[in-house]
């Protein structure tokens, strides 16, 4: 489990990389916050805003989306968020959302949280399983 972790943490920084070369292209002085910041994981002066970067490529074959809302019995991720848009890298390409948009789209159509371990993980998340197609829909930008 420990190593998928860290492969998992590796790959998670190549894509707050890749989000950050996007951003650069408008924002040149954007930057990746170094060290754990549970709220954003870029920061955008221009703009004073805060990018929190997710990357789920194996939405490539579920089709879904994992939002996670808690881990361990404590708030985080999307109930913690002070990020004011929130970017996915799906394996394909990124979109972005505004987390408001995400609760309007968890709230539009009902959706329930699930709970569980995740691989590498040792303690339980509840997160919500979200559609691609669904979530898209509510997207600001992006090529998917």
């Amino acid at each position: 489990m420990i190593d998928t972790f860290w492969r998992d943490l590796k790959r998670g920084k190549q894509v707050e990389r890749m989000a950050l070369d996007l951003i650069h292209t408008k924002y040149p002085n954007a930057h990746i916050i170094h060290g754990y910041n549970k709220f954003w994981d870029i920061y955008v002066p221009e703009l004073e805003v805060g990018i929190e970067v997710k990357s789920d490529e194996k939405s490539k074959y579920t089709g879904n989306i994992v939002l996670e809302i808690a881990f361990n019995g404590r708030k985080s991720a999307l109930c913690v968020t002070k990020a004011k848009y929130w970017m996915f890298y799906d394996g394909y390409g990124f979109i972005t959302i505004k987390p408001d948009r995400i609760w309007d789209c968890i709230n539009d159509n009902k959706l329930v949280p699930v709970n569980f371990i995740g691989k590498g993980d040792t303690k339980q998340k509840t997160a919500y399983l979200i559609k691609k197609s669904i979530l898209y829909q509510y997207k600001e930008y992006g090529e998917s």
